[in-house]
This record gives structure tokens, C-alpha cells and sequence, in this order.
């Protein structure tokens, strides 16, 4: 592999927009997305731990939902961010195939998770009885490890797809962080197979997840007719908030990654979707969808920062 190091050590990012004021203007915009997904995430995840949450298994993946997101983004984000400030937006061999491995664990990651927590409302609705024998601790965090491996194994042959093709130049990326596609548009070898591979392994992941996550909202809210007026309009109010950062995730991810090797100038524009509009939301679909969450916040935050005021908060 020492070949590929003597032709091509490195890549250069077109990033995102080709003119400076617009590039000026999105530093300012993206900084204060890349804020809200920091400040936001932790805040759920502190109101989880703190109000003791984590014991009900939806709080419990909830909590890794928002770890996840800080990671996820975090992997293209704040080099994005720098990058509109400076004319060359360069990233090493080696820091490449970082992003290529983050992006897809923490991505992958993310998809099994919000798979898990379909799961979990579907026991919560549909076997309501048997919801804390089949969702005890224990099962709750085999499940998430799995969804950590899950992702670790996706990620893992991603790269492995990547790391050995030889680049002997161009070497500008048209994207602003290194992801399999537009790396195998500047390999100087047939990588036909490869993106084969590719769109089979991403493509089956994304839309297999879909799809499944369309179906078991769709028999989650069939099996809502037999609930009482109140239990339906709870469970519409939590499963409407999952069903929305699942359309808003995925409908990018399955653009992106469902079709034969071309790339489209919206790419870029649509992989900030998934890479940074998501995980923004999340937390505030999340929150502002579910009274427990917002009580809990009440309750510590209130108390915390307001004193007595907080007290009338309740």
C-alpha cells in the first residue's frame, strides 16, 4: 500500500458553496446549527440521567439516540465549519478514511437505533402486559451494544472497500467530508464492483430500515383503534415525533445511497440534511413531542436555575 502514499497523500474538498459571502454567511448558520446539536443533545442526555429516566427502556436508547448525534455530527461538522473559512480545505489520507469510518458507524449506528426504538414503542403499544419482561434492563442494553456492533461492521466494510484503491490524482473531492462515492470517482483503477458493493451494502441497510420502519409505525398506529382516546393521543404524540426524524433522516440517506454510481450535485446539499439537520432536530422533536421529557426539565432546570420560580414552573 505504500504506492498509494507516494501518488496521492491527501484530498482537497470542494466543499459545500463556491462563493465566498455565501460561505461567510454559512459559517455563521452552520456554527449555530453545530451549537444547538451540542448544547441540545446534552441537555436531553443530562435530563435523562438526572431525572432518573434511564430506567424506562425508551429514555434508555433516547439517551444514545443524542450521544450518537453529537458523535455523528461531529465527525463532519466542525471541519466543514472551519473549512468555509479557508481557501484550501484539505484533509490527509489517513483523516479521510477517518470520516469515511465515522460517518458510517455513527450513521449506522443511529439507523439501529431508531429501528430499536420503533421496536420499543411497538411492545409499549402492541403488548402493553408483557412490555417490562420483554423490555428488561438486561435485553435493553445487549440490544444497544448490537446496535453499536451493528454499526462498527457496516462501517468496518465500508473502508475496507476504500483504504486499498490507488489514487494517483485528482485529487479534489466534490463534497465537503470524505464519503465512499465520491472517493471512488478519483481511484485509478475500474471501481465498477466496488460501487456495486457499496450501494448494496448502504442501499439494503437504508432502505431495508425504511421500509421496515414505515411498516412497523404503520402497524404500531393500526393497533391504536383498540386504545382509549387518551392512550391513543400519547402514543400519536410519541410515535408522530419517530416518525419524523425518520422520514427526515432517511428520505437523504435513500437518495444518496440507493442508486447506481452517479454523483449529483444536490449531494452535498442533501448529505447536510442527514449530517447535521437531524441530529438538530432530534432533540427538539423529541422534547417538544413529550411531556415526560419536558416535566423532567421543569423540574431540574427550573428548580437549578430559577429558585422559587421554578416551583410555580410546575
Amino acid at each position: 500500500s505504500m504506492e498509494k502514499i507516494d501518488n496521492v497523500t491527501g484530498f482537497i474538498f470542494r466543499g459545500l458553496f463556491q462563493n465566498r459571502e455565501v460561505e461567510e454567511v454559512s459559517f455563521v448558520a452552520f456554527s449555530f446549527f453545530y451549537t444547538v446539536i451540542l448544547l441540545g443533545n446534552l441537555l436531553i442526555m443530562l435530563t435523562i440521567f438526572m431525572g432518573n429516566l434511564l430506567k424506562t427502556p425508551m429514555y434508555f436508547f433516547l439517551n444514545s439516540l443524542s450521544f450518537v448525534d453529537i458523535c455523528f455530527s461531529s465527525v463532519t461538522a466542525p471541519k466543514m465549519i472551519v473549512d468555509l473559512l479557508v481557501e484550501n480545505k484539505t484533509i490527509s489520507f489517513e483523516g479521510c478514511m477517518l470520516q469515511v469510518f465515522g460517518v458510517h458507524f455513527f450513521g449506522g449506528t443511529e439507523i439501529f437505533i431508531l429501528i430499536v426504538m420503533a421496536y420499543d414503542r411497538y411492545v409499549a403499544i402492541c403488548k402493553p402486559l408483557h412490555y417490562v419482561t420483554i423490555m428488561d434492563r438486561e435485553r435493553c442494553s445487549k440490544i444497544l451494544l448490537g446496535t453499536w456492533v451493528s454499526g462498527f461492521f457496516h462501517s468496518i466494510i465500508q473502508v475496507a472497500l476504500v483504504v486499498h484503491l490507488t489514487f494517483c490524482g485528482p485529487n479534489e473531492i466534490d463534497h465537503y467530508f470524505c464519503d465512499v462515492r465520491p472517493i471512488l470517482k478519483l481511484a485509478c483503477t475500474n471501481t465498477y464492483i466496488i460501487s456495486a458493493i457499496v450501494t448494496a451494502n448502504s442501499g439494503t441497510i437504508t432502505l431495508g430500515s425504511f421500509v421496515f420502519l414505515l411498516i412497523s409505525y404503520s402497524v404500531i398506529l393500526v393497533s391504536l383503534r383498540k386504545q382509549s382516546a387518551e392512550g391513543r393521543r400519547k402514543a400519536l404524540s410519541t410515535c408522530g415525533a419517530h416518525i419524523a426524524v425518520v422520514i427526515i433522516f432517511f428520505g437523504p440517506c435513500v437518495f444518496t445511497y440507493m442508486r447506481p454510481n452517479v454523483t449529483f450535485s444536490e449531494d452535498k446539499m442533501v448529505a447536510v440534511f442527514y449530517t447535521i439537520i437531524t441530529p438538530m432536530l432530534n432533540p427538539m422533536i423529541y422534547t417538544l413531542r413529550n411531556a415526560e421529557v419536558k416535566n423532567a426539565m421543569k423540574k431540574l432546570w427550573g428548580k437549578r436555575c430559577f429558585g422559587p420560580v421554578g416551583n410555580i414552573l410546575e
